[in-house]
């Protein structure tokens, strides 16, 4: 019987991935060229940026936990209002995963904006990247230019896949933690995959394999880590094999690991009710926090 349950939620996530790639094939183009911020200065209003790149942060903190996620066709039940337009909110760097670019995120953008997220950056990297590091290194220029284009000193990112664990690298092993003060990643290979062997042919690929160079890299210890990390990952996500390689676990880290259920690889940057737990995710470093792995949405 639960073999049988499994199945069909597969059956249903699997169904909602072609949807969701449908829908993106469509979006695709328009997200193709960068997007254009306002000039320096400007303190209202959306702001977006251009380029290739990621980045990040983490803080010292407890064993990372798994905090379940479902993931019904609207918003979590019992989600309270956030309180909209808040000062204090850093801006949001969106970075999209492997052969993607911004548009991955418009749904996204959409719920941030709605509740009063006013500083809002998508960067596109070229899917000619093939070395993390590089895609780091380049992300810490963007986000140095959008801290001193907005005035503020720190940053949050929201990374889907590959994107996550550019950011991951940057925060880790580049000092971006000086910088990134919540990391939120969306099924982000941490641990590697061994999916699609064929696309192995792209260097940056073999780079999300369990056991690379950077992979490695990011098992070193990082103590003194400042950001906070929080990861969804997707007990029916086929792309992160195995699917846990999706969760943090770093001695070092603050973490919360975040399980998202009924959703798949592609869904994850669009689906309400992860929308829902971002928001969650990204409020909770302004409010009262409690230990790592505490937070919950349900």
């Amino acid at each position: 019987m639960p073999s049988t349950r499994l199945s069909a939620a597969l059956l249903r996530a699997t169904a909602l991935e072609l949807v969701v790639l449908a829908g993106h094939a469509l979006l695709y183009p328009t997200g193709i060229t960068g997007e254009r911020h306002p000039a320096a200065g400007t303190t209202t209003g959306t702001a977006t940026g251009t380029g290739t790149g990621t980045g990040t942060a983490g803080h010292p903190g407890p064993a990372p936990a798994s905090t379940p996620l479902s993931a019904p066709a609207s918003a979590p039940a019992g989600t309270t209002a956030l309180p909209t337009g808040r000062p204090d909110r850093p801006p949001v760097v969106l970075l999209h995963g492997f052969i993607d670019n911004r548009s991955v995120f418009v749904l996204l953008r959409r719920s941030l904006a709605r509740h009063g997220w006013h500083h809002l950056e998508s960067l596109n990297y070229s899917p000619l990247t093939c070395d993390i590091r590089t895609a780091a290194e380049l992300l810490g220029r963007h986000i140095e230019e959008i801290c001193a284009r907005t005035g503020h000193r720190e940053i949050d990112i929201v990374g889907h896949s590959l994107g996550g664990l550019i950011a991951r690298y940057y925060v880790q092993r580049l000092g971006g933690d000086r910088r990134v003060r919540t990391l939120v990643t969306l099924g982000t290979p941490h641990g590697g995959t061994a999916v699609a062997p064929l696309a192995g042919a792209h260097p940056i690929v073999r780079q999300m394999r369990s056991g690379s160079a950077p992979i490695e890299e990011l098992r070193l210890p990082a103590p003194g880590c400042r950001t906070r990390f929080v990861s969804f990952w997707s007990e029916l996500d086929q792309v992160i094999v195995p699917v846990e390689a999706a969760c943090i676990d770093h001695p070092d880290l603050d973490v919360v690991n975040v399980r998202v259920t009924g959703v798949g690889h592609l869904a994850l940057p669009v689906h309400p009710a992860v929308a829902a737990g971002i928001r969650q995710a990204l409020d909770a470093h302004a409010s009262a926090q409690g230990p790592a792995g505490a937070a919950s949405v349900a």
